[in-house]
């Protein structure tokens, strides 16, 4: 007999729900303390059981990639706008700067194929983004991709490294930086 308080069994159909709730959950705990964080407080903070976590996703690779799947195509719908450039990469890292390290870190040191095609993904938004910058004359013209990500995840570093309460500040200060950095002469 179960108890009242214990949840009822839905079945199948809990299913898409229950794979929205570990998202987001993994996405609330990841852009609070990193990816070190236990697997199993994912499922806690969804409300699920452990078995639901592990159904959706076997591992943490296969959960990280179902957020930065989402997350990079958010980005990708967001830069549609032709008027949108690099500053769009910029606020949304200041915005969620352990999140962003999270990925820079996942696609760096990453092999598996759907790691890969993100980071190719996230590639080729961010040269459309540069090219536009590039052709505006915000940008210098020597600048490359890899300088983009290098200054990424550099503001997502720095920003993890301070204090909550301290992180506008210092997200103006190394974006005056990165700005003077990549600036067109």
């Amino acid at each position: 007999m179960s108890s009242p308080s214990a949840r009822p069994n839905r079945g199948p159909a809990a299913g898409p729900g229950n794979r929205r709730a570990l998202i987001d959950a993994a996405r609330r705990i990841y852009a609070e303390t990193g990816s070190s964080a236990p697997f199993t407080s994912v499922a806690r903070a969804a409300g699920v059981g452990q078995g639901s976590l592990y159904r959706h996703f076997p591992d943490r690779t296969s959960l990280e990639v179902a957020i930065f799947q989402e997350t990079l195509a958010a980005f990708r719908a967001d830069i549609a706008d032709e008027r949108i450039g690099l500053d769009a990469l910029f606020t949304a890292v200041a915005g969620e700067p352990v999140l962003s390290t999270v990925f820079v870190q996942m696609i760096r040191d990453s092999k598996d194929a759907e790691v890969v095609a993100i980071a190719e993904g996230y590639q080729e938004a961010l040269s459309l983004l540069l090219t536009r910058d590039i052709a505006r004359g915000r940008v210098r013209a020597d600048v490359d991709v890899d300088d983009v990500i290098h200054a990424a995840s550099m503001l997502a570093g720095e920003l993890t490294a301070v204090p909550l309460e301290d992180r506008p500040a210092a997200a103006s200060r190394v974006r005056r930086l990165i700005d003077a950095a990549l600036a067109a002469r």
